[in-house]
């Protein structure tokens, strides 16, 4: 299973950062197809998956961005953020939407509330309204991961691009809190000009489910491209998680959660978003249809539930040992970040943390990267009786 032409950044790292997924952009239900009220993305809901998961023992959680639904993810999450005791926080930014400059000062805000527990997902997509070519839209992250580093490391941004020309001295408030390079940029894409920004810029490649085979592909690129770089980057997989103590329980699960959709339905819910044309959804249709009749592409890889997702489509389905031996396989490829979801989130997440997390060896990204200074607990601000 093991690879030399995958070269990954920290292969000392025998376990893997555990993540969940923050359904802040709704999404959350029972039943694919049929929203109930109980589920909404708000406040309650949300908050209340995040915190679970910190209870439970997850290293990290995704707080996604989308401008058609749900909640704005940086004002999420520092609400949350005092509220937190372990987790780190994956936050969502899409790079164009805010002016660098404050988009620096704002992530560094955070990060420091957080006391070096945040971590940062680059998304490239579309602005809502826009429509510029991808080798455009990468160019401009590119432009603002730069500017970034440049306000959290330097005491003067200096920069002329394409989108940007500045010529700014950098505040005090724009230095984060991790002191080694600011937060660890996590990223997804698939399109040459994406896996070239994150070969040159970015900590974590993450993937959507594909076969083994496909992302050992997309793992030995990247690789490829980031030695010419001189650089080497970690690897993660975004995916949901079924997971019952018997494996007819947990395909059962799976079949319930679809019952609601039909092909109209599922058309519709796919073209919501606004990446829903993108090269990587594209992969994911691919993988869904070739899949046997039940919709597994592989052993316990269950493409079913792309039929209504537009981004993330596939699912782990199975018994807590055939779950935990498919994430060992990937481990032994070399991935090292995974970030799970289900349905109900708050219901699937207890579901996986009991059967399958106390299994997983884990640990934090920024911590075994060197992201925090040593001097200061990786704890967050006193919040008195709310902690």
């Amino acid at each position: 299973m093991e690879n030399n032409n995958i070269q990954i950044r920290s292969p000392h790292l025998k376990g893997a950062e555990v993540a969940w997924f923050a359904p802040i952009c709704n999404g959350d239900d029972r039943y694919l197809g049929r929203h109930d009220i109980r589920f909404k993305s708000d406040w309650s809901n949300t908050s209340n998956v995040l915190l679970t998961a910190d209870r439970l023992g997850f290293r990290n959680i995704l707080c996604p961005s989308s401008y058609q639904v749900g909640q704005d993810t940086l004002t999420f999450a520092s609400a949350v953020a005092p509220l937190t005791s372990n987790i780190n926080i994956l936050a969502a930014i899409r790079c164009g939407e805010v002016h660098p400059p404050m988009l620096g000062r704002a992530i560094a805000t955070l990060d420091h509330i957080l006391r070096g527990r945040l971590t940062i997902n680059i998304i490239s997509s579309n602005l809502p309204g826009t429509n510029l070519s991808s080798e455009a839209r990468y160019q401009r992250s590119r432009e603002v991961i730069e500017i970034l580093k440049q306000g959290w490391t330097q005491d003067h941004i200096d920069f002329k691009g394409e989108f940007y020309n500045l010529q700014l001295d950098s505040t005090e408030p724009m230095k984060p809190y991790q002191q080694n390079g600011g937060p660890l940029l996590y990223f997804g894409g698939y399109s040459d000009p994406a896996v070239d920004l994150c070969a040159e810029h970015c900590d974590v490649y993450l993937m959507w489910p594909e076969t083994e085979e496909k992302l050992q592909g997309l793992m030995e690129n990247m690789s490829q491209k980031a030695a010419g770089y001189g650089r080497k980057v970690d690897f993660g997989l975004r995916v949901h998680v079924i997971v019952r103590e018997t494996e007819a329980e947990a395909r059962e699960a799976a079949r319930s959660l679809m019952k609601y959709v039909d092909d109209e339905k599922g058309t519709e819910i796919r073209e919501r978003a606004l990446d829903a044309k993108s090269y990587g959804v594209s992969r994911q249709t691919q993988t869904r249809e070739m899949a046997d009749e039940e919709g597994f592409a592989e052993p316990h890889l269950w493409t079913g539930i792309g039929r209504a997702r537009s981004g993330c489509g596939a699912a782990l389905v199975g018994t807590p040992d055939q779950i935990l031996e498919k994430i060992n396989r990937y481990i032994q490829m070399g991935m090292r970040a995974f970030i799970f979801s289900g349905y109900p989130h708050a219901e699937e997440c207890k579901l996986f943390a009991k059967y399958v997390l106390p299994h997983i060896p884990t640990f934090s990204m920024p911590e075994a990267q060197g992201r925090r200074p040593s001097q200061e607990p990786a704890t967050p601000l006193a919040v008195g009786e709310r902690r």
